[in-house]
């Protein structure tokens, strides 16, 4: 899945985690917090698009980029389906692990 493996960049990520936080944010703003160059940006910028994970619009001379909400919607249906799977199986090791005797306690 093209949308897992742009998030699996911690650069990414935390492009994505801020759109998501503060909206629309410049490529400019967006370069600042990382110690990589503009143009390595610009391709983790172009990776996040091509994943549809965001969007760039120009608004005057500067391109600003935001988070788009519909891949989100998706990506949160997709992971719901698994979510409901591994809660109903840590209940279970739960479960399981409370009837296990602990072997530091002798």
């Amino acid at each position: 899945m093209t949308t897992m493996a742009a998030l699996g960049d911690p650069t990414r990520f935390a492009i994505v985690e801020r759109l998501l936080r503060e909206g629309e944010v410049s490529a400019g703003d967006l370069a600042g917090p990382f110690s990589v160059s503009k143009p390595a940006i610009s391709r983790h910028l172009k990776v996040l698009e091509n994943a549809e994970l965001i969007e760039r619009r120009t608004k005057a001379q500067f391109h600003v980029f935001r988070a788009r909400a519909d891949t989100f919607k998706k990506m949160d249906s997709w992971l719901g389906k698994y979510r409901k799977f591994w809660e109903a199986s840590f209940d279970c090791l739960e479960e399981v692990l409370k009837e296990t005797p602990d072997p530091t306690n002798r």
